[in-house]
């Protein structure tokens, strides 16, 4: 008699229930390596995004927001928003939404605990949607962008969990109750997540499918879901949001990327998370372990596998462009007026710099008195910026360009365009408050404080300027540290024209020819002939400057200019002027070289004499000769 062969040894350890806890364990680890990133890199980013932003605790603003479809989800995006004034909070926020999205994922498609690698795809798209912006944070006109994805995303994936558990329901309620469910949600959920809620009918079509429920009802529920999908945002648009456009209605509560141009690329991460999340709610209760997985190593292996695949893509699409940080960075230093760390930043920076660091470097060194000899002893260059649509000054940084300058109308014009345009920000009534207390607007800025003292963060801020407006303080403002050396430089120039856009190439053909009688405004007005290379103006204004600083040293790079000025054209005689004998000779060691190099091209000329002379006003002057205003 045979014996009966033995069942081979089960491997029971890879149950589910022993890898209860695995989900959570990966999950956690997954969100502090995303915290521990973001903090790391994103932080200055996230400062800027929070300028960004404008949330009020006024009964109105919240009725501002509910005037289009998915208003309700713009005004929690806003909420959450103001508190990337503390970067590491409003990360730990922003992870405790992702964590939930995780858990609701889980819950409704029942991933099982061998899949959980797949959690982390959803976290890592809605990362995308936020990290891989770039320089389009200045161009956003959704208010909240930053967690808008995250929570809309889990209201869909949770009304889609809500409906599995009424679909199955037995009784005569299994038949009614899905079908009420669906249409309640399409009308409720539409005029508050947009987007997100046609999104949760499309994914009831498509899971209930996977129930066990007869075919006839699987077919009338999709037909329900499809149809109210279809139908709502119509009624809707037609009786309540007529504002909108009839070709955005089913995709209200997205971004709309397109400026001059049109920028799909930035819609890939959220039709990647759309049909993630379709595949999921196809692929419910579906039966899918190869036999490798059931073996320890093949198990092993599938998550290293699949976990690494899912932080490879998230980190390869991540924006990681560098002088986009620097940028910011700099911009945060001339808000906070450390003009030295604007220096500090350009003199760390690699590589060809773009014209926004180039300004604010010059503007940095014109505050600190040092621009005449140190202008050029950092890179020129007009970089492109990393990003795939036209890019322009005004939105980055011009408005804080023309209020340091001392042209407040154009600051003051170019953030209620953009307020229009793009939507008011915590940046913008900024400007308005010390553009408005410059030019003694006292009621127009009392009106930007009021807006200010409702938001969380800068109601402080708001009230120490709100202090200038008191009898007392309007007598100081001449004097205050931040604001008497724009005021200083205030007369005169601030007459309203158009600047097409081209906020450096205004600003010099502005400052070039002004005449003054301040020595401040002098060395102002010979910095930007000299950058203009325009040689009559330069005449002019140097020796405007030389009047006005009678006794003093002359910098050394309007010796330079001088000096060379002076051998080309030989319209002024130079030949009594003090130069520096460094200045002579930098000259003539340029010159000499000029014609053993000749025959090489500008760029070799560039690299070959750049260690020697890259400092020099001679060195700007005949090679960097194509650079790119924006």
């Amino acid at each position: 008699m045979k014996k009966p062969k033995k069942e081979p040894h089960q491997q029971t350890w890879l149950t589910e229930q022993r890898l209860r806890f695995y989900p959570l364990l990966l999950g956690l680890l997954a969100l502090a390596a995303v915290f521990v990133l973001i903090i790391a890199r994103e932080s200055d980013m996230l400062l800027r995004v929070q300028e960004l932003n404008l949330f009020l605790y006024t009964p109105l603003f919240f009725k501002q927001q509910l005037v289009v479809a998915g208003g309700f989800l713009t005004w929690l995006g806003t909420y959450f928003t103001q508190y990337f004034y503390h970067p590491w909070l409003g990360t730990l926020l922003l992870c405790l939404w992702l964590g939930l999205l995780m858990w609701l994922v889980k819950h409704a498609f029942a991933i099982s605990v061998k899949w959980a690698p797949l959690l982390l795809l959803p976290v890592a798209l809605v990362l995308l949607t936020d990290f891989d912006l770039g320089y389009w944070i200045y161009y956003l006109k959704l208010r909240g962008q930053f967690f808008i994805a995250v929570i809309g995303f889990s209201l869909a994936v949770a009304l889609t969990w809500a409906f599995r558990r009424l679909a199955v329901m037995k009784d005569r309620l299994g038949l009614w109750l899905p079908l009420l469910f669906i249409l309640l949600s399409g009308v409720l959920m539409y005029p508050v997540a947009g987007f997100y809620g046609l999104l949760a009918l499309l994914l009831m079509g498509v899971i209930v499918w996977r129930l066990d429920v007869p075919v006839g009802r699987k077919a009338l529920t999709s037909v329900v879901a499809l149809a109210t999908l279809a139908v709502v945002p119509m009624v809707y648009y037609r009786q309540v949001f007529c504002q909108a456009s009839f070709d955005n209605i089913w995709w209200q509560a997205l971004p709309v990327f397109i400026t001059t141009e049109k920028c799909p690329q930035y819609y890939y991460p959220y039709a990647a998370l759309v049909l993630v999340l379709l595949v999921m709610a196809a692929c419910y209760r579906l039966a899918f372990t190869p036999s490798v997985l059931k073996k320890q190593w093949g198990w092993l292996v599938s998550q290293v596998v699949l976990t690494a695949a899912i932080v490879w893509g998230c980190w390869h699409f991540w924006y990681k462009d560098e002088t986009f940080h620097e940028e910011i960075r700099m911009t945060q230093c001339v808000d906070n007026y450390d003009w030295q760390g604007v220096v500090d930043i350009m003199s760390r920076h690699q590589g060809v710099p773009t014209r926004m660091m180039v300004m604010y470097k010059n503007l940095a060194l014109f505050k600190l008195g040092r621009a005449g000899d140190e202008m050029y002893n950092y890179r020129d260059g007009s970089k492109a910026p990393d990003c795939p649509f036209e890019l322009r000054v005004a939105q980055i940084g011009g408005k804080n360009i023309y209020l340091h300058y001392g042209l407040l109308n154009y600051s003051y014009r170019w953030c209620l365009e953009d307020g229009v345009e793009l939507g008011w920000r915590v940046e913008h009534l900024k400007f308005l408050v010390r553009c408005s207390l410059l030019n003694k607007e006292w009621k127009t800025c009392q009106k930007f404080i009021d807006l200010l003292k409702q938001t969380k963060y800068h109601a402080q801020w708001a009230e120490h300027y709100e202090r200038l407006m008191t009898p007392e303080g309007q007598k100081s403002i001449t004097k205050d540290p931040e604001l008497g050396p724009i005021f200083h430089l205030m007369g005169g120039l601030d007459l309203l024209a158009s600047d097409q856009s081209l906020i450096e190439l205004f600003l010099l053909n502005t400052l070039a020819y002004h005449e003054t009688s301040d020595p401040v405004c002098s060395e102002l007005v010979l910095l930007s002939a000299m950058q203009l290379k325009d040689i009559p103006a330069f005449w002019q204004a140097f020796f405007q400057y030389a009047k006005l600083h009678v006794g003093q040293h002359m910098p050394r790079h309007f010796q330079e200019a001088a000096y060379l000025y002076g051998h080309l054209e030989k319209t002024i005689d130079i030949s009594g002027m003090p130069f520096d004998d460094a200045v002579r000779k930098s000259h003539d060691g340029f010159m000499q070289m000029a014609v053993r190099c000749q025959k090489m091209t500008n760029e070799q000329m560039m690299d070959a004499f750049y260690p020697q002379y890259g400092n020099t006003f001679y060195y700007n002057y005949f090679l960097m000769r194509k650079l790119k205003s924006y």
